[in-house]
């Protein structure tokens, strides 16, 4: 398990230059007629329908469900480090389908489930669970219709363990499978050649069981319910149709990244482009007609003369640089933070160009994880540079705080988490031997890197403020109570989260709902939005609190760089009020420490943006006016 998951991991980087242009396991596959193919299960996810029940996967062959299993045992595919982190437990089935042959009512097995397991069974159909198949690399899906766009698009969810609809409080199982295989024909060949292009499975529950026969009846009209009383038998059965499609293979996932109302998309990034155009505005006007002409003005006096009168930011210019609270915390933060934009940056620009596909399961995790193994680096340069910048000097400490603070922080939750998914008996929960390649990957590559940028950084030293510091410092004068710490961080958080909230309502669907995101172009245009909103504000702000005569700003500009974190926390409620109702405590917690982590992660990756765009503005505006 270690070395096929480390060596998954590091794939990525060893890659050969080739030829070809297919994607490793995204090569078309031509079938035969009557050739095998091959049917793979996955685990069982709640769906998102009206609304969540709960955040517990399980794994397929889970002896509490009965399903039936291939002769000799079921077999695991092997799987990326991505694919495992996301849950997938992928595992061979004993359907048996040939291409281009129909099959009606085929038996499965009988199944017997006694009354203790009825009852789990019947819990996970009140709590909406579905089933996933995987054939030819295509998930299972339901075709739907979007009644918005009225546009015709399949639903990969999967499809539901049962019915809870017919009768209230009365669940039945579906143990019937329709199973519908889009097929498309390539020509040209000595023989006939097929290609999977669509999977679609309709279930449906049917008591077929008939009294002195050895032969499932699938066309009954009984439902199957499962006693909570008594023993169960019945059988499982499928029937399997083909059907021609013009869809050519390269476009067959196209039904499938199906965008839930567009307009909503594009609305969300006009108007996150109008919020960043009328900041960048803002800002401009500040510095040219405000700044410039308090600059003229100050420089045009005649410093011999002693009439200078200084007032608003300029008073400060001797405080300004002065060494902040817990210097070497914020050095720390700012490099993770940057560490943790460079990770994002990458993985977006990978996800623009078609690299993370749905098509390429766990892509898009792994493709992360690499990033933040490789870029650990750039998190010991900024804390390097940012550390020295500020004037600290004790470097041991901070190249270990900047090394282990974070992944320790990190590893101590998703630990914590993955221990209740243990408890639940969850799929979920990451293997053992998984955990350990993760903590080799961060051992063995990116605690080397982040020591050799850290080394690096501290070669090229710091950055020369514009102004000498003063040794005696500055009373601070009362100020607005908008321009505390606090109500700052919260006022300055809205428009960053403002310009991101609509598509954030689609990608905490798809971590928490099961839901495959797609929209990877939205989403790189909302994060570059972001990027500019939250460092706008931040100089915004810091400018006003420089102008009240309060210079400790090193610390405010992070908090209110990170502080649409508290909106995102706060739409995190909003959304578990709304859209989700989880019946398990192990569910509410697993929800509220992803939420929490991700807002740990936004508050990193926003208070770096302002810190480092609040520094930058600081010193072009300090090296403008002369100081005696």
């Amino acid at each position: 398990m270690l070395s096929s998951n480390l060596l998954s991991a590091l794939s990525l980087l060893t890659l050969p230059l080739a030829s070809a242009f297919y994607l490793p396991g995204t090569a078309p596959r031509d079938y035969h007629e009557g050739e095998k193919i091959d049917v793979f299960v996955n685990t069982l996810t709640p769906m998102l329908n009206s609304k969540l029940h709960s955040l517990i996967s399980h794994d397929y062959y889970d002896d509490r469900f009965h399903f039936c299993q291939p002769a000799g045992g079921p077999v695991k595919q092997p799987e990326s480090l991505g694919s495992i982190l996301f849950g997938d437990r992928i595992l061979t089935s004993p359907y048996e389908i040939n291409m281009m042959e129909n099959s009606t009512c085929k038996s499965l097995c009988q199944s017997s489930v006694p009354k203790e397991d009825a009852k789990f069974i019947n819990d996970r159909i009140k709590e909406d669970y579905g089933l996933n198949f995987i054939i030819d690399g295509l998930p299972s899906s339901e075709m739907k219709r979007d009644l918005k766009t009225n546009e015709i698009f399949l639903d990969a969810q999967g499809f539901n363990l049962g019915d809870d609809e017919t009768i209230p409080d009365k669940p039945a199982l579906n143990n019937h499978y329709d199973i519908f295989i889009q097929y498309h024909t390539k020509e040209g060949y000595s023989s006939k050649q097929y290609r999977v292009v669509g999977v679609l499975v309709y279930p449906r529950t049917v008591n077929s069981m008939v009294s002195g026969s050895n032969s499932p009846d699938c066309f009954a009209t009984q439902p199957l319910y499962l006693s909570e009383a008594t023993h169960n038998e019945f059988y499982y059965t499928y029937s399997v149709s083909f059907i021609p499609s013009d869809i050519p293979w390269g476009l067959r996932w196209d039904a499938y990244l199906h965008v839930f109302d567009p307009k909503i998309h594009w609305f969300s990034l006009i108007n996150s482009l109008v919020i960043v155009g009328f900041l960048v505005f803002m800002v401009a006007m500040v510095l040219y007609r405000t700044i410039s002409k308090d600059i003229s003005r100050y420089n045009a006096i005649d410093l011999s003369e002693d009439v200078q009168e200084d007032y608003g930011w300029k008073l400060v210019h001797g405080e300004v640089f002065r060494l902040p609270p817990r210097p070497m915390v914020l050095s720390v933060m700012v490099g993770n933070g940057t560490h943790l934009i460079m990770m994002c940056i990458v993985t977006l620009l990978f996800a623009l160009f078609g690299f993370l596909s749905p098509s390429n399961r766990g892509s898009l995790a792994t493709v992360l994880l690499i990033c933040w193994t490789l870029f650990g680096c750039v998190s010991g340069y900024v804390s390097s540079r940012t550390y020295s910048t500020l004037g600290g000097d004790q470097w041991k400490p901070n190249l270990i705080l900047t090394t282990i603070l974070f992944p320790i922080v990190v590893f101590s939750i998703i630990g914590l988490l993955n221990l209740f998914l243990i408890f639940s008996s969850a799929s979920g929960a990451v293997p053992f031997g998984t955990i350990l390649a993760i903590l080799l990957l961060w051992f063995l590559i990116s605690a080397p890197l982040c020591v050799a940028g850290y080394f690096f950084g501290m070669k090229h030293g710091s950055f020369k403020n514009p102004v000498s510091t003063s040794s005696i410092p500055r009373q601070i004068p009362p100020k607005p109570w908008y321009l505390n710490p606090f109500p700052s961080a919260v006022l300055g958080g809205i428009l960053p989260f403002g310009a991101a909230f609509v598509e954030l309502y689609f990608v905490l669907s798809s971590l928490f709902g099961n839901r495959a995101y797609y929209a990877f172009g939205f989403l790189f245009l909302t994060f570059t939005v972001f990027v500019l909103t939250t460092a706008t504000t931040t100089v915004l702000f810091t400018y006003f609190v420089l102008c009240s005569e309060e210079y400790r700003w090193h610390w405010r500009s992070f908090l209110i760089g990170g502080g649409s974190a508290f909106w995102l926390f706060t739409y995190g409620i909003w959304y578990w009020a709304s859209r989700l109702s989880l019946d398990s405590f192990t569910s509410v917690v697993l929800y509220f420490g992803y939420l929490f982590l991700f807002t740990l992660l936004d508050f990193l990756i926003g208070g770096s943006i302002g810190y480092i765009a609040t520094y930058f503005a600081i010193r072009r505006l300090y090296s403008s006016i002369r100081v005696d």
